[in-house]
């Protein structure tokens, strides 16, 4: 799927890439949550966050609002799992059907991991899941 960014999503990948040398494969301006989502490439997660977080910190004071880091994966189960981080993801199926839906096995003790405060991670996966591999929606099993 082609995601087009809009100027000022643009602007934040180039101001994120510039301070962290990490590829950015897709910005999310969450204005529900006031904060700007990443879609970092693969195996760059490290690069993006920085010593002790240094990076991250360092666009945030920039920009103003909070970041969430996803990583980005080659298969739609991989990439849900990796938009739930940081919590425990055992399996994660993607049903075929009309509506595609990610149905995913959490830990009992990361639920609210997943969810997060006032539904942000579960939303944030949602949104780029939809975004990048059709999937209408996602369940916590």
């Amino acid at each position: 799927m082609t995601v087009r960014l809009s100027d000022e999503a643009l602007q934040l990948v180039s101001l994120f890439e510039e301070t962290t040398d990490a590829t950015v494969r897709d910005c999310v301006i969450d204005e529900e949550f006031d904060r700007i989502i990443f879609l970092v490439k693969p195996g760059e997660m490290g690069q993006a966050i920085g010593s002790g977080g240094e990076y991250v910190a360092a666009v945030e004071a920039e920009i103003g609002k909070p970041i969430k880091l996803v990583e980005d994966a080659d298969t739609a189960a991989d990439f849900v799992a990796n938009a739930l981080a940081p919590a425990a993801v055992y399996n994660v199926t993607i049903s075929e059907n009309d509506d595609r839906m990610a149905y995913v096995e959490v830990a009992q003790e990361d639920r609210g991991v997943a969810i997060g405060a006032d539904g942000r991670n579960i939303e944030a996966a949602r949104t780029l899941a939809q975004r990048h591999y059709d999937i209408d929606g996602i369940e916590l099993t």
